[in-house]
């Protein structure tokens, strides 16, 4: 059990020196992929601590992280956006969010959210080693592989409900592949498939962009010349999660999907 401890508080001591280099790379404005950088940390780090839920002092970090990452998607949104405005010859449009980045990702070093992400973080490893010398973390092993099993369970039930929305799929898949990244050992997936769950999280990403995008077309006029765009891209965007669900879901079970 000693060997889980010691894996686990050298999985969040290098998140926090992650987090602390994306920290200053955006202090200091040095480049323009320290927000998903920053957001790629978070993510697995919430991963990590997902099945540690429950222990004194761990709904704290989980909390922070939320935040930071409710913080910074929609500035990651509108990064993503104004790329996609530069590739379809819009510079103006572009442009203006470009501008508005420059001032707001800078910002976010400085933010409430990140700093007491931050701070919370540093006293995690000294916590955990208190608990596991007063013999809370005995069963961690079981804990851990107890979670993964779980989230297991619910994306193969989602994938299974012809009503489960695409929202909540890309939201599960996300789960189960970082958690398996951040404990492979005890991952009790079939071969190959995190191949299978990246390639789904894709897909889902492109439909969830064009679902945002128009969303954001209907108040921000700007954005108008690319709606039939958009509304052609998210049809089939649609169409190629279903495909790429349906392999997954196939490679779970052996057989198509009934949604």
């Amino acid at each position: 059990m000693s060997a889980m401890v010691d894996h686990l508080v050298a999985e969040i001591i290098g998140l926090n020196i992650k987090l602390l280099a994306c920290h200053a790379r955006l202090e200091a404005s040095t480049d323009s992929e320290a927000l998903h950088d920053l957001r790629t940390t978070v993510r697995r780090l919430r991963s990590v601590l997902r099945p540690l839920r429950g222990l004194p002092g761990l709904d704290q970090v989980e909390a922070s992280a939320k935040d930071v990452g409710a913080l910074t998607t929609p500035l990651r949104d509108m990064q993503v956006l104004a790329g996609f405005l530069t590739e379809q010859g819009l510079p103006q449009a572009a442009a203006k969010r470009a501008q508005y980045l420059e001032k707001a990702c800078p910002n976010v070093a400085t933010s409430t959210e990140l700093n007491r992400l931050l701070g919370v973080l540093d006293q995690l490893p000294a916590l955990l080693r208190t608990q596991q010398r007063n013999g809370q973390l005995d069963k961690l092993q079981q804990r851990i592989e107890k979670r993964l099993d779980k989230q297991w369970k619910q994306l193969r039930q989602a994938m299974g409900d012809p009503a489960h929305d695409r929202h909540r799929l890309r939201l599960l898949i996300k789960r189960v592949r970082y958690a398996a990244e951040a404990y492979p050992e005890l991952s009790h997936q079939p071969q190959n498939m995190q191949r299978r769950l990246k390639a789904a999280q894709g897909a889902l990403g492109d439909w969830h962009d064009h679902l945002q995008w128009l969303e954001q077309a209907r108040h921000q006029r700007d954005l108008a010349p690319c709606v039939a765009g958009w509304e052609l891209g998210i049809r089939r965007a649609e169409e190629k999660s279903d495909e790429v669900l349906d392999r997954l879901y196939t490679a779970c079970f052996g057989k198509h999907s009934p949604r």
